[in-house]
This record gives structure tokens, C-alpha cells and sequence, in this order.
């Protein structure tokens, strides 16, 4: 049956960017529709947020000839801290330890969502959508079907499959009823970028405190400020006076990097644990945040994204291969099984952290400040932990081993 577009991904930031971007220069014609123009001041998606990328994320940001556009203003991470305030236990991490150029990199939404769109807008086999929202999702056997509104006009697109790529609060999700499993942390992270008067000298430290976690990453000569705080106090640090809001950050994480001075603008977000009851059906993926939204705690959270993003790509591209339609059950199914480990392994592993470190009984204080030191003292075990948070651990797409599709 004869449709407008092979795949149609409803949400343009990161995640369905990318997943365009690996699509691109196949025979397949892929739409992308996003409600926000992309040069617009409010596309959250592409902000001045720092985003931290795990190795295996730049291995397939390269992969997609991608990277080489935001190398030249990522920070790489050579060392982590983590240490639990008011507590005895720390663990250290070294990019040499594993003998790996970096363990991660910091670079601006707004830097990797340039090099997104400029990768996109170069495919002939890709069509941007924007700005343009779906407003009625219809799954049928044959085709996918979307009610799209764009430049006030009304029309209805027809699809093999449909991704829904449209963020934590999916619409798509929404209309295809699909339903959620939801825990409220009760906490807010605030992020802004910050100086401070000593250098950083390529180090990201992460602070477990009672209100929850406080991150500071490297981004050039500045950092990226990830501070937690309890939902209902976060109106009051919002409104808080730059100097005042300092204090508290300096109070909780000390003086490692000297005073801090000057602070961005700042941007709050509630934090739950979202997971759909399904990620696929017949002529339909939920994907990126729409299928999983994570505590902040381990930086986890776009690098799964990503990881799926390569995982679905590689489904796709060797269905497209051997004629079979992107869209039938079983060919999604196969993607389910290879990337479902992976994703339950971090999700656990993000949703014990929150639970844990947010916590402050004395017997769980002890166990966990124990088992950090025990973490930091044990090569075997860093190196464990280290594999695990680069995304090179268990069995992974081909992109995340720098194997093209």
C-alpha cells in the first residue's frame, strides 16, 4: 500500500534528531514533526543546558558523522568524584584507569542540537515538519496514520511506522493509550551553569546530600550545576537572590573549586521515575523519554536514549535489507529483545540510587558509605561500575562498538 512517509517521528529533539540522522541516506523517507521551530528560544531541546555524554554516546554520535560538529566544544570528564555529604565514603574514577581517552564529555543541547539539525537538513530522504504538532494517532494494519497541523493547516500523513520521540509527557503515548507507571521522587533538580574560582581540571563531582544529589560537570571553563532539591522548596531557590542561591550550593558542596561566583539562568525540573506498559506495537515505538524518564542522579538518561536510538536503527536498517516492513510486530519485537536488559539495568540502577541516597537512616548510611569505600579500594569493582556507566557493558548495539549499520 502506497504511503507519505516510511517512518514519521513525532518529536524532533535529541532523541528523534538522532534517530533521523541514523535513518539518513537510506531509500527510506523519514518525517520529522516538532511543535517548536528549532530556532526558537524556547526549544528546551536545544538550550544552553549541558548534557553529559557517556563514551559509548560519542562513539555513535560519531557513527552518525555527527560529533566531529561538537568536538570542538565538548569538555571531557578524565576524573569523577562522589561523595556523600557529611559522611566518610567517596569513590574516585579515572579515565585512565579503564585506559579510555575520557569517561564522558559535557556539551551544550544547543552545540549538539545544531549539529543535529545541519545533519538532518543535508538528507534528501528526511523531511522537517516544523513548527507542526499532531493532534490524532490511528494504528491500522496496514499504516500508521497522523492528523498533523502545520502552518495552520490540517492534513493527515500516512506511515509504516510511527516513533513517538515527543518527551516525557508524550501526546502520541497519550493518544494511543497507552499507559505509564509513575514515582514521584518529591525532589527538583536545577540546573544552570556556574564559575567558580578554581579549575575544574577535567573533573566531574557528584554529592549525595538529604535534599538529593548535587553535580557540578565540566563545560569548558565554567560547570554545569545540577543541584537537587526537596519539590516543595524548589519555588523558593528559584526565586532565591544569585549570591543567596550560591551559598546554599557552597554549603552543601564545600570548597573544592574554591568560592563559586557567578551564576546562568536557571531551569527547574520536577524529577519522577516514568515507564510505559508497552514501547512497542504493530506500527509503533515509544522512545527516549517517552518510554523511560530517569532521575538525574548518574547522567543516564539521554546516553539510554541513544543507546535505543542505535538499537532501533539497527533493526530497521537490517528489516529494510531483507524487504520487511519497519513496522510489523515482529521486527519490533526484536528490538525490544535487544535493548530490554540494558534499559532495566540502568532504570533499576538510577531508581536505587534516588532511593538509596535519599536516605539518611543511620544503618543505610553506614551500608552505603561502607560499600563506596569498598568500590573506591577494589580495582575489579571500579572497573565494573566504570563499564557500566560508559554504556559499554552486556550486549550492544552495533553503533555503541563503533560498527556501522
Amino acid at each position: 500500500m502506497h504511503t507519505d512517509f516510511d517512518i514519521v517521528i513525532a518529536g524532533g529533539g535529541m532523541t528523534g534528531a538522532s534517530l533521523a540522522c541514523a535513518l539518513s541516506g537510506t531509500s527510506m523517507r523519514v518525517c520529522v514533526i516538532e511543535a517548536v521551530p528549532f530556532s526558537s528560544d524556547n526549544q528546551q531541546s536545544f538550550d544552553d543546558r549541558g548534557i553529559t555524554l557517556s563514551p559509548s554516546s560519542q562513539r555513535i554520535l560519531d557513527t552518525l558523522s555527527v560529533w566531529k560538529s561538537v568536538a570542538g566544544d565538548a569538555s571531557p570528564i578524565h576524573m569523577i568524584h562522589v561523595s556523600d555529604q557529611h559522611h566518610f565514603g567517596f569513590v574516585r574514577m579515572s579515565a585512565a584507569d579503564l585506559g579510555i581517552p575520557a569517561l564522558g564529555y559535557v556539551v551544550t543541547a544547543r552545540s549538539l542540537g545544531k549539529a543535529l539539525l545541519d545533519r538532518m537538513a543535508g538528507c534528501g530522504n528526511i523531511t522537517l515538519s516544523s513548527p507542526a504538532r499532531v493532534e490524532e494517532v490511528g494504528l491500522h494494519d496496514e499504516f500508521a496514520e497522523v492528523c498533523v497541523v502545520h502552518d495552520n493547516a490540517r492534513k493527515r500523513l500516512k506511515c509504516r511506522l510511527l516513533v513517538a520521540a515527543d518527551g516525557t509527557h508524550s501526546q502520541v503515548r497519550n493518544m494511543a493509550g497507552i499507559r505509564t507507571e509513575t514515582r514521584d521522587y518529591g525532589q527538583t533538580a536545577i540546573v544552570a551553569n556556574i564559575t567558580h574560582q578554581l579549575p575544574h581540571k577535567d573533573t566531574a563531582f557528584e554529592r549525595f546530600t538529604v535534599t538529593g544529589p548535587l553535580a557540578l560537570l565540566p563545560l569548558r571553563q565554567q560547570s554545569v550545576l545540577v543541584f537537587t532539591v526537596a519539590g516543595r522548596d524548589a519555588d523558593c531557590f528559584m526565586k532565591m537572590a544569585d549570591a543567596d542561591f550560591l551559598k546554599n550550593v557552597e554549603t552543601r558542596f564545600g570548597r573544592r573549586l574554591g568560592r563559586l561566583q557567578t551564576i546562568g539562568k536557571r531551569r527547574s525540573y520536577p524529577l519522577t521515575l516514568i515507564e510505559t506498559a508497552e514501547q512497542v506495537r504493530h506500527r509503533l515505538v515509544i522512545l527516549g523519554n517517552a518510554a523511560h524518564t530517569l532521575h538525574p542522579n548518574a547522567a543516564q538518561g539521554f546516553n539510554l536514549g541513544l543507546r535505543d536510538v542505535a538499537g532501533l536503527a539497527e533493526i530497521i536498517m537490517q528489516g529494510n535489507r531483507d524487504c520487511r516492513d519497519p513496522g510489523e510486530l515482529e521486527l519490533l519485537n526484536a528490538y525490544i529483545a535487544l535493548r530490554e536488559q540494558d534499559q532495566q539495568r540502568v532504570i533499576r540502577f538510577t531508581d536505587s540510587l534516588a532511593q538509596t541516597f535519599y536516605n539518611d537512616l543511620p544503618l543505610t548510611s553506614l551500608l552505603r558509605n561502607s560499600a563506596m569505600l569498598v568500590t573506591d579500594l577494589v580495582p575489579a569493582l571500579k572497573h565494573r561500575l566504570i563499564r557500566k556507566a560508559t554504556g559499554f557493558w552486556g550486549v550492544q548495539p552495533r553503533m555503541v562498538r563503533g560498527a556501522p549499520l
